[in-house]
């Protein structure tokens, strides 16, 4: 127990440095050095996220999953493409910032395409209307992926297409969820989505944070937000 303990608060501080204010380079950098120890850290953390996001998908996706094309973005070392796969998902792109988490990535050969950018830095690489799917796992919360990133985001998703977004409901985050929440509720006053289901998910991973763990528990609760692209919505600006 004491070294289960131990390696617990070992994988907290790693995430603390993940979420710490640092230039791009020195988060690049970090992700880099972490991509082939991620998996590990995250499974002690009991991190569900892309298992539930990719049910989430996979519910309403019910036909023909295997020609669907899938963006993954800030797809890391590539568990939500893992998880999509076993749900009858077959085509993937893949995006995200670290060349290691990429490098991860390409060598499960999941994926048909992947691309490094630094979102909400570098200009989405993609032409407009492209994806069945585009789904952001892990990546959508406070010192990661911007809020301004989500207009980009709808606009490579095909009309009639699905956009699954997740973020975490801990104390920490809660600014940043709400930042979110508004970018999206605009999003569909202006008629470029519409919203499918909210997912709460109470144990969504063990609390990276002392200060997170309560009497009640010690894992934070997450969400998962599911739209799907309007067939006549105009292109996001």
């Amino acid at each position: 127990m004491a070294a289960c303990s131990k390696r617990l608060q070992e994988v907290r501080d790693i995430i603390a440095s993940a979420h710490k204010d640092c230039s791009p380079s020195e988060k690049l950098q970090f992700y880099d050095e972490w991509a082939n120890q991620y998996e590990e850290d995250v499974s002690t953390l009991e991190y569900k996220a892309p298992r539930l996001a990719a049910a989430s998908l996979a519910s309403v996706c019910t036909l023909n999953r295997e020609s669907k094309l899938v963006l993954d973005v800030a797809c890391g070392t590539g568990l939500v493409a893992e998880e999509l796969q076993r749900c009858g998902f077959n085509l993937f792109h893949g995006w995200d910032g670290s060349a290691g988490m990429l490098e991860v990535a390409k060598n499960k050969q999941l994926y048909q395409e992947l691309k490094e950018c630094m979102l909400g830095q570098d200009p989405l690489p993609s032409g407009s209307d492209k994806y069945d799917a585009v789904i952001v796992v892990g990546a959508m919360s406070d010192g990661q992926v911007p809020v301004s990133v989500v207009p980009e985001l709808l606009r490579v998703t095909k009309h009639g297409g699905l956009i699954c977004l997740t973020t975490r409901g801990n104390i920490s985050n809660l600014q940043y969820k709400a930042e979110l929440e508004k970018a999206m509720s605009d999003l569909q006053n202006k008629g470029f989505w519409e919203q499918i289901s909210v997912q709460e998910v109470e144990q969504w991973e063990k609390a990276t944070s002392e200060d997170e763990v309560t009497q009640e528990s010690d894992y934070i609760p997450g969400i998962i937000y599911l739209y799907r692209k309007t067939a006549s919505s105009s292109t996001v600006h």
